[in-house]
């Protein structure tokens, strides 16, 4: 059983904390890898809820790679996002507590064939696209707005 769905069975859908991660993948024209969500039909980055025992950086990977195909390599943070709350589509609140890092794709081949993708595909700052809540434009806002900081939020 795996952490959301065993703490859910505790709490039903109360708001609870999430540890999550997500990644930004770029092209060498200076794009980023956006995956429409298949859970809300939306645009969001790759990345999801770490598991009991994993790191910030396992779960990066596990999760890109279960929803794009790709094995990436951590370059570095770009921010920790926590000023946030979510409701999903089934009724369950949380505060997600998201590392967000930059990354580079090193193998794999880009897929959307699985349970929680619709589509992938590469934006740059002026094609992008509705983001699935205020998390996730706030962090595409600083990845194409750097201040050589980490974004604490």
């Amino acid at each position: 059983m795996d952490y959301v769905t065993y703490i859910r069975s505790k709490v039903g859908h109360d708001k609870i904390f999430l540890n999550c991660v997500a990644a930004a993948i770029m092209n060498d024209k200076g794009e980023v890898l956006l995956q429409r969500r298949a859970d809300r039909n939306t645009w969001g980055f790759p990345g999801g809820i770490m598991e009991l025992g994993e790191s910030f950086v396992s779960a990066l990977k596990r999760e890109v790679m279960e929803e794009t195909g790709l094995n990436v390599e951590v370059k570095n943070l770009i921010g920790v996002y926590s000023d946030y709350s979510d409701k999903y589509p089934n009724g369950d609140e949380a505060q997600p507590i998201l590392l967000f890092f930059l990354c580079k794709s090193i193998n794999g081949s880009l897929s959307a064939e699985n349970d929680e993708t619709l589509e992938l595909k590469y934006f740059n700052e002026d094609t992008k696209p509705f983001l699935v809540n205020k998390q996730h434009n706030d962090m595409f806002n600083d990845l194409f707005n750097p201040n050589n900081e980490i974004i604490i939020s």
